[in-house]
C-alpha cells in the first residue's frame, strides 16, 4: 500500500469526560516507554466512571509480543468484571487497536472505544521495518464484523498521542 495515496482519518472532537481519559491512557504510553516498551497505553472505564483496568505495553520488559496495553487491561478487568459491566465499559487506548486487540475487545464484549493516533499516521513512526509493521486493518474493520455493536470514536487528541512517539522507534 502507498501510504502517500492513503487519506488521512478526521480527527474526531472529544467531550470532557473522554478527554480525561484519553489523556491517562497517553500518560500510560509515555510510562510504557521510559520502562524501555513500545510507547503504547490503555484503561478501561466503568460507565459510572470507575478505572476497572489500566496497562502500559510490556513487551519490551516482558518479551511477550501479545503484551499490549489494550490486551494487558483486558485480561486485568475480564477475570473481575462480567460481559453485562464490559460492555456498558469504555476501553481508551493512545493509539488505534491492532487487529489483535480489536479482537480481544470483541471477545471481551466491550462495547465503547476512544482511541489516539491512528493506525495510519502510528505506521510513519513506524517505519519500513518488518519487525514494526503491522497487519494494515483498522479496528473498524475488526469491529464491523462483530455479532454486537462496538462504539469506535477516534482518531483524537493526535498531536498529544503522537508526541509519545517522537523518536521511539528504530529507524
Amino acid at each position: 500500500m502507498d501510504h502517500a495515496t492513503v487519506s488521512l482519518p478526521l480527527e474526531a472532537s472529544l467531550d470532557e469526560r473522554d478527554g480525561l481519559y484519553l489523556r491517562r491512557a497517553i500518560a500510560m504510553a509515555d510510562l510504557a516507554r521510559v520502562r524501555g516498551n513500545r510507547p503504547f497505553g490503555a484503561l478501561i472505564v466503568a460507565a459510572d466512571g470507575r478505572v476497572l483496568a489500566e496497562a502500559s505495553n510490556a513487551n519490551g520488559e516482558s518479551g511477550d509480543c501479545t503484551a499490549h496495553a489494550e490486551l494487558s487491561a483486558i485480561r486485568l478487568a475480564s477475570p473481575l468484571h462480567d460481559r453485562q459491566a464490559l460492555s456498558a465499559a469504555t476501553l481508551y487506548s493512545s493509539a488505534e487497536p491492532c487487529v489483535m486487540c480489536a479482537g480481544a475487545i470483541f471477545w471481551s464484549a466491550i462495547g465503547r472505544v476512544v482511541y489516539g493516533i491512528d493506525a495510519v499516521r502510528l505506521r510513519e513512526f513506524r517505519g519500513e521495518r518488518l519487525d514494526q509493521k503491522d497487519a494494515e486493518l483498522s479496528c473498524r474493520d475488526v469491529f464491523a464484523a462483530s455479532s454486537h455493536a462496538i462504539e469506535c470514536i477516534g482518531p483524537a487528541l493526535i498531536g498529544e498521542a503522537a508526541a509519545s512517539h517522537q523518536g521511539a522507534w528504530k529507524s
